[in-house]
């Protein structure tokens, strides 16, 4: 009696298309839970939630959220779609792929509430959730990568570990009063290296026109831009010793002098871009863009370390608003297309978006000099609802490309058939 309802369960679930694919749900609460987590925040910064305090107040939990929350989530997503491939293996079953999202929502509500339930239960929950995801992520990608011949792609579950366990120092040092605002800005720089190790993947495709190789009337795909592994792999260094020595030191010359190593390894890489008209695409330089914002971010901590009229906040908006948000705007409008069967959408709303992002950041930057500090607040609220707009956009424009069927009626997450129309499953503009 038992196996019938718990088959028509699997039935169900299996015929849902946010299910089909690891980044479907996952894109989905990343773009929704950048709106909310903004929207709160500016609520929370006008005075209008009084009587919401969480765990270490409103700062800190606005920092956890929009890096372990809203870029964990993209993370996932990308990583569950694009391991599969890379290792050809099979791709997340939709009841596992489910439980991690629910366990992604449970944990960012129980932050939320932490404030009101007794105080011994206090952040134990969102603790044991948010790690547990870590684990399960890690169980699901750790495995594949590892038995790759060449395990070229170890990279995503060491910053993925690395991800880990500062989450879990975030929660000790809360537990125990101590410094966890330390250990966001680590994850900050985690999130900096893995931009570098993924985009250097995403970009060739981009760049040489790989991405969209069978659209119709597509030019044919040329090797032009290649992502070196030495200009590469000393922009990661450089990123990871600067997030130690401030892990290690924090607000010292010493460190400012490591930010300064990360923003000038960060320009030396931009080299490789620098092909000529391949790089002039909507999708190219939306790449290109987050990696020049991580240079002017870790140039701008450097100033700030080393005596320069701004704040550190100046620059780490830069890495966190900027960068990060801007690479996972563009790998969402990517990945979250091209594995849904469709090709690239070429409407002006993407560009836009991906501009009101990087104006945002730019904003919030300048709200962090000396010079801006009378009219902070205003530019924190521009700033706020550019960015939150911008995820929107993307939100409302892909919600029936990730939550609705493949338009070619085929199933999980292949690449679209040769031929395949370019706007099949976009709302009417």
């Amino acid at each position: 009696m038992s196996a019938r309802p718990d088959g028509a369960r699997r039935t169900t679930l299996r015929g849902r298309p946010v299910f089909m694919c690891g980044f479907r749900p996952f894109f989905v609460l990343a773009a929704g839970g950048a709106v909310l987590f903004m929207a709160l925040w500016l609520l929370a910064l006008g005075g209008r939630l009084p009587a919401w305090q969480p765990p270490g107040g409103i700062v800190l939990w606005h920092a956890h959220e929009l890096v372990f929350g809203f870029a964990a989530a993209a993370v996932a997503g990308f990583t569950l779609t694009a391991i599969p491939e890379f290792t050809r293996t099979a791709p997340i079953p939709p009841r596992p792929l489910a439980r991690l999202a629910l366990l992604w929502l449970a944990a960012r509500l129980a932050y939320a509430l932490a404030g009101w339930w007794p105080a011994p239960l206090g952040m134990w929950p969102a603790a044991l959730g948010s790690l547990a995801l870590w684990a399960l992520l890690l169980a699901r990608i750790a495995p594949p990568v590892w038995r790759d011949p060449e395990r070229a792609h170890l990279g995503f579950a060491w910053t993925m570990g690395a991800l880990a366990l500062l989450q879990a120092g975030f929660f000790a040092a809360l537990a125990r009063e101590g410094d966890a605002l330390a250990w966001l800005h680590a994850a900050i720089g985690v999130l900096a290296m893995l931009i570098v190790i993924a985009t250097s993947r995403v970009s060739m495709s981009v760049v040489n026109g790989y991405m969209e190789a069978g659209r119709p009337g597509a030019p044919a795909a040329r090797a032009v831009y290649l992502a070196r592994p030495p200009r590469r792999h000393l922009a990661i260094f450089a990123i990871g010793m600067c997030t130690a020595v401030e892990f290690a030191l924090g607000d010292d010359v010493v460190t400012g002098w490591t930010a300064l190593a990360a923003a000038t390894a960060m320009l030396n890489l931009l080299n490789d871009w620098h092909v000529g008209r391949p790089l002039f695409t909507r999708w190219a330089l939306m790449l290109y863009a987050s990696y020049w914002l991580i240079a002017l971010g870790y140039g701008l901590l450097g100033a700030a370390w080393l005596g320069a009229p701004l704040a550190p906040s100046a620059g780490r908006h830069l890495l966190a608003a900027g960068a990060v948000a801007l690479s996972i705007f563009a790998i969402m409008a990517m990945v979250g297309r091209i594995h849904a069967g469709l090709w690239l959408d070429r409407r002006p709303w993407l560009p836009a978006a991906a501009a009101a992002l990087a104006a945002a950041a730019l904003l919030r930057a300048w709200a962090g000099t000396w010079a801006a500090a009378s009219s902070a607040p205003l530019l924190l609220t521009a700033s706020g609802l550019l960015w939150a707009g911008a995820f929107a956009a993307y939100l409302w424009h892909a919600w029936p490309v990730l939550t609705g069927p493949r338009q070619d009626g085929r199933d999980g997450c292949a690449e679209p058939p040769e031929g395949g129309g370019p706007h099949a499953g976009e709302r009417p503009c």
